[in-house]
């Protein structure tokens, strides 16, 4: 057999080069983002939502007013995924309730996937997160771990495939073990929990959902 000629061997190590590109972008496609802007209350992500109390809209985002203002979206961005990265922008008001579950996931199985705060009489809050399965639930959750209401923040809630961690403004803040499987479809809802309790009371900007867990670096803050 004859050994390749130079131009063969470049070719084909062109040929790799092409295959090996294209693998690059398709795991960079498959971990786009879903972004969702908050701009109106009826449409969000592209979806129609159900508008309990219709949110104010400003300049910064929606304004929840801490007693009724809520959103439900009919999706699950999450559902199929093995590992994911949430990852909201928003602006607590002090005074708001001492329990806010502003951000809220649920299946159909009823697993779900939470963005908390509790805030203290001082104006000071704290990110407490959550993830629950039939079989598996995790609380992460550290009260010295305090921010002043009135900026913002970028919470995330991040999870590998073993390990749920939580960050605020890029700083790791909790981790924990848990097995949670992958949700199904299912919906979301913003400015409160799922059952019309817990109420944010501030502005809400931004959510993003990412299909896998991002590193550090790759985290939103605020600019």
């Amino acid at each position: 057999m004859q050994p390749c000629s130079p131009r063969t061997r470049t070719f084909r190590r062109f040929v790799r080069a092409l295959f090996a590109l294209s693998a690059l972008i398709e795991i960079a496609t498959a971990a786009e983002p879903v972004v969702w802007r908050l701009e109106n209350p009826s449409t969000i992500g592209e979806l129609g939502t159900t508008v309990l109390v219709r949110p104010s809209t400003s300049k910064d985002g929606l304004v929840f007013d801490g007693a009724r203002d809520g959103v439900l979206v009919p999706t699950n961005p999450l559902a199929g995924w093995e590992a994911f990265t949430i990852e909201i922008l928003f602006s607590p008001t002090e005074g708001g309730a001492a329990e806010q579950r502003f951000l809220h996931l649920e299946d159909t199985n009823g697993a779900r996937s939470l963005i908390e705060l509790r805030m203290n009489a001082k104006g000071e809050w704290w990110l407490d997160t959550f993830l629950r399965d039939e079989e598996a639930r995790l609380t992460l959750i550290d009260s010295q771990k305090r921010h002043p209401a009135g900026k913002w923040y970028w919470a995330a809630l991040r999870y590998d495939g073993h390990t749920m961690t939580h960050f605020v403004n890029g700083e790791k803040e909790c981790e924990g073990q848990i097995a949670f499987r992958p949700m199904i479809d299912g919906r979301v809802s913003i400015g409160m929990r799922q059952n019309q309790v817990f109420w944010f009371k501030g502005v809400i900007r931004e959510v993003r959902f990412s299909p896998v867990a991002l590193p550090v670096d790759r985290l939103q803050r605020p600019q």
